[in-house]
């Protein structure tokens, strides 16, 4: 691997993970172009290290919340420290059923693993996102509009959307749990919120149980590739978040859906059929 190739993955990770067109399948089909490995050692550590960039960009984001969570926010005036109504129980919930899969499903995971079932889960997850978003439009209220709005029920069903993405690479992350929370009865912009905080904790436990086997791969020779994707991933996820929450009300669900559609239609036309 050198620094360019190292560069394009990094700007695929940052701009991919965080918005539902599945970081994963983008990273499995770029490495295709590239004419790499993706089960390589050192590739899947590459990967690990630019996804831990893009967990930091997104805890940075989200720091204020964070602290809150944790009771570790400042004091209010009368002495009391501040509570949201989005409690550690929540995210609980969010990320339990999907890490309970990983675990005892993770060999049976990695043999998922293709260009094949990346395409195939690029249109499958646009047309749960197409769905979702019908049925938020059509719904007269959303019980959860902002994000302390979310119920413990709604947080659940969240994080069993979620399992969807970890059986299925490609089907992404934050479109499963987006989708779920719109169907759940919780706004767009509340489902995005809650997706990219629960995003810190489960991404944090996969990539550090991946790095239990891959941290031989930190050697003098490959720690500056390492070093500059981890900058490069952190930086673009960063801009492109907060460009995304910033514009989220003019992006809805249905443009990512459609942009998945072309991606696996060109992949198969001018890849998989060359």
């Amino acid at each position: 691997m050198d620094i360019i190739t190292a560069i394009i993955l990094a700007i695929v990770e940052g701009i991919t993970e965080f918005i539902p067109v599945s970081s994963t399948g983008h990273m499995i089909l770029t490495t295709k172009l590239l004419g790499f490995n993706e089960q390589d050692n050192l590739m899947k550590t590459f990967e690990i290290v630019i996804q831990l960039g893009a967990i930091l960009a997104i805890a940075i984001v989200y720091r204020t919340r964070i602290i809150d969570l944790l009771g570790l926010g400042k004091q209010r005036s009368d002495g009391l420290a501040p509570r949201s109504r989005l409690n550690l129980i929540h995210i609980i919930l969010g990320i339990a059923p999907a890490l309970a899969v990983a675990f005892f499903a993770r060999d049976f995971i990695k043999g998922l693993f293709s260009a094949n079932t990346v395409l195939w889960a690029l249109v499958a997850g646009g047309i749960l996102m197409i769905v979702a978003e019908q049925v938020n439009k059509r719904r007269a209220r959303n019980t959860a509009q902002e994000l302390d709005d979310l119920s413990y029920g709604q947080a659940l069903a969240i994080g069993l959307y979620q399992i969807i993405s970890v059986l299925w690479p490609g089907f992404s992350r934050s479109g499963s749990t987006i989708s779920g929370g719109m169907l759940s009865g919780v706004s767009y912009k509340a489902s995005a919120d809650f997706s990219f905080i629960i995003a810190i904790p489960i991404m944090c436990a996969a990539s550090g149980y991946e790095l239990l086997d891959s941290y031989k791969e930190f050697t003098s020779d490959t720690i500056g590739i390492f070093l500059a994707g981890f900058v490069i991933s952190f930086i673009v996820a960063y801009v492109v978040v907060l460009l995304f929450m910033r514009m989220i009300q003019r992006i809805r669900l249905t443009h990512f859906a459609i942009y998945r559609f072309l991606l696996a239609a060109a992949f198969w036309l001018f890849v998989m059929r060359s």
